[in-house]
């Protein structure tokens, strides 16, 4: 498929994540739910290509992605921003992050376009007006803003850079997604969100070694995911069985994630789980 004539190029990855950690709270009076999260930043990513285009007027390519999106929504909210600041802009995203999978990728791409508008436009926005339009995309956008390992907390708007010990990961993507707000609706039905978040816990979890990080990974979309897609725990099974560390789903899935000590490990897990995707938390 032929792309958008686009000159100069900018290039910017898109990372995806994994919720190591997923603590939801109750539903508030908007219907958004405060959560506290440790994000782990993977070395999967998607390309982000883009630059002024021919076209007279913007546009975003992204093979297997149809309809509006996220990243489309990104470029307009900018341009809304900045007006004549930002020439006409083709973009073109190479996906390997499956697509709602709880993964962060829709996010993580619309965070790769805030970057590269903003540079393109001669960056006329510092950090703290690319995360005001990053938080009212979505609670996983502003995290994507600078890719890293992070707590976050709120709905995804505060965000706080973490170290994580080096572990590798095998990622089982779905046929299918799940739609993250029928999961959030899924667990206000099943009465689920915690009255209390504690991100201290969260903070000296992360300074753990491996194997107890790893232990201790937890979801609190979890039970609602598996209940609307019950093979999920089949899933979770195989990788137990294959030797995780720990295994769990990720945000709100469907994708299930397993922990490894290292690359080797999980390459081995990998050739019994044939979805398998083998991966790494980013050391940097």
């Amino acid at each position: 498929m032929s792309g958008p004539s686009l000159s100069p190029v900018i290039h910017e990855r898109a990372y995806a994540k994994v919720n190591l950690v997923l603590h939801v709270g109750r539903s508030r009076a908007d219907g958004m739910h405060p959560l506290c999260s440790l994000f782990a930043s993977l070395e999967l990513a998607d390309d982000v290509h883009g630059g002024p285009t021919d076209r007279g007027g913007d546009s975003v390519e992204c093979a297997g992605v149809e309809g509006p999106n996220l990243a489309q929504a990104a470029l307009a909210a900018f341009r809304a921003r900045v007006g004549g600041a930002l020439p006409p802009v083709g973009v073109r995203i190479e996906k390997r992050i499956p697509v709602a999978g709880g993964l962060g990728g829709g996010s993580a791409d619309a965070a790769a376009v805030l970057r590269l508008a903003n540079r393109i436009a001669g960056e006329p926005l510092e950090s703290a007006g690319l995360h005001e339009i990053a938080a009212g995309l979505g609670s996983d956008v502003p995290s994507q803003l600078h890719p890293s390992h992070a707590l976050v907390q709120g709905t995804g708007e505060l965000v706080e850079p973490i170290d994580l010990p080096p572990l590798a990961a095998v990622l089982v993507p779905a046929r299918e997604g799940l739609q993250t707000r029928s999961v959030y609706a899924q667990l206000d039905r099943m009465g689920g969100g915690r009255g209390h978040l504690d991100p201290d816990s969260l903070r000296r979890l992360a300074g753990a070694d491996p194997a107890v990080l790893a232990g201790a990974i937890e979801n609190d979309l979890q039970a609602a995911a598996l209940s609307l897609r019950p093979e999920l725990t089949d899933t979770l099974a195989q990788l137990r069985s294959a030797g995780a560390l720990g295994a769990a789903v990720s945000g709100s899935g469907p994708t299930c994630f397993g922990l490894f000590e290292d690359r080797p490990a999980a390459e081995r897990a990998a050739i019994s789980l044939p979805e398998g995707l083998v991966t790494a938390l980013r050391s940097g």
